[in-house]
């Protein structure tokens, strides 16, 4: 279950790597727009901003997400679905995929035929983070490999779900895109302002959510404290700040 509150946490942080990849978008006059994994539908607003004359939908599994977007109206339509099993419409021009792919195992066959479905001119602009080597996310893997927690987290956790810029670039482009692929690592300076060491605050947003939902309350409660204590092992406030470097990788393609 996605907590739009949670994922929330950080919003400044989690929404510019969106506004990078879309600067990139090429298109002027799209039909329509889809934004893939939408979440609570703040950045899919913004879209409809620069394309006032498009129809823009998000789309997103997350009932509690979906049922957020829509609650603030708007000009924007909201849909629940998987991105999984989503198809363009014909007069999709543009479709935006930001911090969602990676919780698709088959997200680099969807690129293809979406590739394929889109018709010439159109824009694919996806945007996965990079970071799964963090330490944060090694003391998660190490963690959650431990007893009593292997087994219940079994396959819940994930070591690198996503691939490097090029390999996204070789994929389009074999499938007759023009690409642009870059990464972009951001440095994240949290407040240390709480009783929870901000890193775990930030994983709980999106990384540990799979984890939340394969625990008990109590089991969650003692993995969440021992995670916490190794995070803030390697992630050492200074001047009342968290230092958190992001790698993100970003991709945007222009069908042929």
């Amino acid at each position: 279950m996605w907590d739009p509150a949670l994922y929330g946490r950080f919003g400044a942080e989690r929404s510019r790597p969106f506004f990078d990849l879309v600067a990139q978008i090429g298109a002027r006059y799209p039909r329509a727009v889809a934004d893939l994994g939408c979440g609570p539908g703040d950045l899919t607003r913004t879209l409809a901003e620069r394309w006032p004359l498009a129809r823009v939908t998000g789309i997103d599994n997350s009932p509690e997400m979906i049922g957020k977007a829509t609650a603030q109206g708007g000009p924007v339509g909201f849909e629940l679905g998987g991105i999984a099993d989503w198809h363009p419409e014909p007069d999709v021009d543009v479709i935006v995929t930001n911090a969602a792919l990676q919780w698709v195992p088959e997200h680099r066959e969807l690129l293809v035929r979406w590739a394929g479905e889109l018709i010439s001119g159109a824009w694919i602009a996806m945007q996965v983070p990079g970071n799964f080597d963090s330490p944060g996310h090694r003391a998660l893997r190490d963690l959650a490999g431990e007893a009593p927690y292997a087994d219940r987290l079994a396959g819940v956790v994930r070591a690198n779900p996503v691939d490097d810029p090029e390999d996204y670039a070789a994929l389009l482009t074999a499938a007759g895109a023009t690409v642009n692929a870059w990464e972009t690592t951001y440095l994240h300076l949290l407040p240390d302002d709480g009783p929870d060491h901000p890193v775990l605050r930030w994983m709980e947003g999106t990384a540990l959510r799979p984890v939340r939902a394969a625990l008990d309350d109590e089991a969650w409660t003692a993995f969440r404290a021992e995670l916490g204590e190794r995070i803030a092992a390697t992630h050492t406030a200074g001047d009342g700040l968290v230092a958190l470097p992001f790698r993100r990788i970003f991709v945007v393609a222009r069908v042929s």
